[in-house]
């Protein structure tokens, strides 16, 4: 019943939040760390983002054998389950993280949990359409917000954050902002929608931070 209410209980990737701002519109700017992801690229005819969410959910094992090429038991988290079979069981982490890349596709990725730090630790994937991917050290912008969220309502939010970012007198490329912004929902489509947890994440070079930072931090 919690992920009902938005209380998931699944790991998220570690950051550093270097500011808070609260008003007008609330935003933080954090810092990640590298991470790994599996990821996979699909067509957005079909106006959901169900194929991709399938793809990734069947590698690391969502209501189905693991379709990757471990063979060791992990340990799942809420509830613990293990298992003596081909493929192994990895924990999912939230946020599910989509991102336009154009010609009428879309990416989407699950961020792997924090134990999974090296390539040569994660299981390669089965299905040809899914990959492991090596996501940056990044720092950026994100405004957090509730309720049912598509890519439309993702990006009436991002434009929001830009706004807010400029008005706050931080210099930035609109156009670019658009194009790059990363959309993340946190809880699953059955969540109340009052209680859903979405972000909406726009990449700041260091000297973006450091402006705002210096100009906001006490």
């Amino acid at each position: 019943m919690g992920i009902v209410f938005g209380k998931n209980g699944v790991a998220e990737p570690v950051f550093d939040c270097i500011l808070s701002r609260s008003s007008p519109l609330p935003y933080e700017i954090r810092k990640y760390g590298v991470r790994y992801a599996c990821e996979t690229e699909y067509s957005t005819s079909s106006g959901n983002d169900g194929m991709g969410f399938r793809a990734l959910a069947g590698y690391i094992g969502v209501g189905t054998k693991p379709q990757n090429d471990g063979e060791t038991s992990i340990s799942m988290t809420a509830p613990v389950v293990t298992a003596e079979k081909k493929g192994e069981s990895i924990a999912m982490t939230a946020p599910v993280v989509t991102e336009g890349i154009g010609g009428g596709m879309k990416k989407m990725q699950f961020v792997l949990p924090a134990k999974y730090d090296s390539l040569d630790k994660i299981p390669k994937p089965t299905n040809l359409n899914v990959k492991i991917t090596k996501v940056p050290a990044a720092s950026g912008a994100i405004h957090k917000f509730s309720g049912s969220c598509d890519d439309e309502k993702g990006r009436v939010q991002v434009q929001k954050l830009i706004e807010q970012l400029k008005e706050d007198g931080m210099e930035i490329d609109e156009g670019k902002a658009l194009e790059n912004y990363l959309l993340w929902r946190y809880d699953p489509p059955f969540t109340i929608p009052m209680f859903r947890r979405n972000e909406v994440w726009v990449d700041l070079s260091e000297s973006q931070v450091d402006y705002l930072v210096n100009k906001f931090s006490n």
